[in-house]
């Protein structure tokens, strides 16, 4: 009875009652176990269906809306990136989530899958040069705002993570923790973390020994190391503690 459970991928209702009652524990537990799956895999479904109920109901009202998202506010080193998607009306994507609750390797699958889906995705910028003269909060809502403008004709409504609105030509919402609470938000943040820690790779083989490739350019006590035995590089944000310390020391 239990390996017949184990072959089957939807077991009906009468026989989880009849596997339920077995008097052979190991097969009750089998039963328990395939409940328990079955439930997660069920909350996951209401989970990523909910993400979705923000941007349909604005399209049943006639809107296009795009999600918008940054990464790489927190970093001592690196450009911040932005993000914006627009996502179709059709199937929700399985496993779509904020992106720093996501593995690496579901980032990449993930992003993949909006890419191939998404009705338009656009990517842009704010330079660690730029960061230094509008601040990491300006630079961030400027590569926000470059992001959305790139994607050719705009969309009637912008759903930003954060608090902050953006100087944009369309009505936009700001949504404290949007990136998991909404569809387009969520595959902004993907597309945007995925786009920069694939930069931070080739400013790896640009800048060896700092570890870009595995910290991408957080603070890490390996990135600190490295600032110490090497000083900054040009991509690392000078006004940022400890960067703007150790700059005040000179290295060959």
């Amino acid at each position: 009875m239990g390996a017949r459970l184990a072959r089957l991928s939807r077991p009906s209702a009468a026989l989880l009652r009849r596997l339920r009652g077995d008097p052979r524990r190991g097969v009750r537990r089998l039963a328990a176990r395939y409940e328990r799956t079955r439930e997660r895999a069920r909350a996951e479904r209401r989970r990523v269906v909910k993400l979705y109920r923000e941007e349909r109901g604005r399209r049943l009202a006639g809107q296009t809306v795009v999600g918008v998202d940054e990464v790489g506010r927190g970093c001592l080193a690196g450009p911040v990136l932005a993000a914006a998607v627009i996502l179709p009306d059709g199937p929700p994507i399985a496993g779509l989530d904020d992106s720093k609750r996501l593995t690496p390797a579901a980032r990449e699958r993930l992003n993949d899958e909006i890419r191939a889906r998404a009705l338009a995705v656009a990517v842009a910028e704010a330079s660690v040069e730029e960061i230094a003269r509008l601040n990491i909060r300006g630079a961030a809502l400027l590569a926000m705002r470059r992001a959305v403008e790139a994607l050719g004709p705009l969309p009637d409504f912008a759903l930003i993570d954060g608090r902050d609105r953006l100087a944009l030509r369309l009505d936009h919402e700001a949504m404290v923790r949007g990136d998991a609470a909404c569809a387009c938000i969520a595959a902004a943040s993907i597309v945007a973390k995925v786009a920069r820690d694939r930069l931070m790779r080739e400013l790896d083989g640009a800048f060896p020994g700092y570890g870009f490739a595995q910290h991408k350019g957080y603070s890490t006590a390996e990135h600190i190391d490295a600032l110490v035995r090497l000083g900054p590089c040009p991509a690392h944000r000078r006004a940022f503690l400890p960067v703007a310390q150790l700059a005040l020391f000179e290295w060959r």
